[in-house]
């Protein structure tokens, strides 16, 4: 897998695109001097990459992370001053607008990992739930603003996607005094997989030991984590892991594991 992604040559007004390593693509949100904070020309760019990436075979594992020193202060409350005039069923095409941005980027069929560089506040947080995986760095910190500018924490995901990570006492919490949580902290309660000093040198290598494996494999596995969280019963889950493995075994990347074993070398996968 030597070709470039495709799709690292579109231009963008709010994102930067780089491949690091074959396969591995990093989305940047690129609004430093505003702490990355979120408007509606990013959330259809973010929409927009999201689904350019997710229809590249190329491209194995995403990593999102922030330009400068924050990861992403939410929504802009520059613009916040139009809000309130919108109207509801304006409000509601404005929220259903940011929504898709994030379900686009929570839908990618290849893991993304969340390189949490500095402050994730507000629709920020939202935006680093919608990861498979969260790296943080030691001065990154969350918080659930929600309450702070008069607005529920039910919003993008927050309220589904945090409790599902770190339970509901410390959610509510967190979502009710909107309160800064610091890295170690969000580690401690599973809010991040760990704490980096060297945040996207990690995350690239992560990403690598990810993109070493069969592709196939990885993607039905983030297909059964994710549409098992929502399924009501063990039997449920099981049919479902059930016809991904059948699926996978029609492929070609399960036979070359096996010659790979018996040979004692590094197997090779094509995603076939």
């Amino acid at each position: 897998m030597e070709a470039p992604v495709k799709s690292l040559t579109a231009t963008y007004e709010t994102l930067l695109l780089d491949e690091p390593r074959p396969g591995v693509v990093v989305i940047i949100l690129n609004r430093p001097a505003r702490s990355n904070a979120m408007t509606n020309m990013m959330f259809a760019e973010l929409e927009r990459a999201a689904e350019a990436f997710d229809g590249e075979d190329d491209c194995r594992v995403v990593i999102l992370t922030g330009a400068g020193t924050a990861f992403c202060a939410g929504y802009d409350l520059a613009d916040a001053d139009e809000l309130a005039g919108l109207g509801a069923l304006g409000m509601l095409d404005q929220q259903e607008r940011a929504a898709r941005a994030l379900l686009a980027v929570r839908s990618l069929r290849v893991p993304v990992i969340a390189a949490v560089n500095g402050a994730a506040a507000g629709g920020g947080l939202s935006l680093a739930l919608a990861a498979d995986i969260r790296i943080a760095s030691p001065t990154a910190r969350f918080n659930a603003a929600f309450v702070r500018i008069g607005l529920s924490a039910g919003d993008l995901g927050t309220s589904w996607l945090l409790t599902r990570l770190i339970g509901p006492a410390h959610a509510s919490e967190i979502c009710f005094t909107g309160r800064l949580v610091a890295a170690h902290e969000a580690a401690r309660l599973g809010l991040v997989n760990s704490v980096s000093d060297e945040l996207l040198d990690d995350a690239i290598t992560l990403a690598g030991q990810i993109v070493r494996n069969s592709p196939g494999g990885v993607q039905l596995s983030k297909r059964a984590l994710q549409a098992n969280l929502e399924v009501s019963s063990y039997a449920a889950a099981l049919e479902l892991e059930n016809r991904g493995q059948a699926l996978l075994t029609r492929g070609a990347d399960m036979a070359e594991a096996l010659s790979a074993f018996k040979e004692n070398r590094p197997a090779v996968f094509t995603g076939r």
